[in-house]
């Protein structure tokens, strides 16, 4: 599932949300694909995963803020090559 939408929506919450539910029920693994986030959120999903245990079935990715624009493209990318082996 993907989301997209405005600064302070609930993105990361939803998606956070199916992470838990898709590794707790179902024993899958989930990838996280943030493109343009800050530094300070991908730090904050990394510790909520890691509380909620969820973080050993969960890839993260991030093309941050900070990062040129080739960069942060490239991200969707690698996240669904990432996908495609599970």
């Amino acid at each position: 599932a993907g989301l997209f939408g405005g600064a302070g929506v609930g993105k990361t919450v939803l998606i956070t949300e199916m992470i838990h539910n898709t590794v707790s029920a179902h024993e899958g693994m989930s990838i996280f694909c943030g493109i343009g986030e800050r530094c300070r959120e991908g730090e904050e999903l990394y510790r909520e995963m890691e509380e909620s245990g969820v973080l050993g079935n969960t890839v993260m990715v991030f093309g941050q803020m900070n990062e040129p624009p080739g960069a942060r493209f490239r991200v969707g990318h690698s996240a669904l090559t990432m996908a495609e082996y599970f």
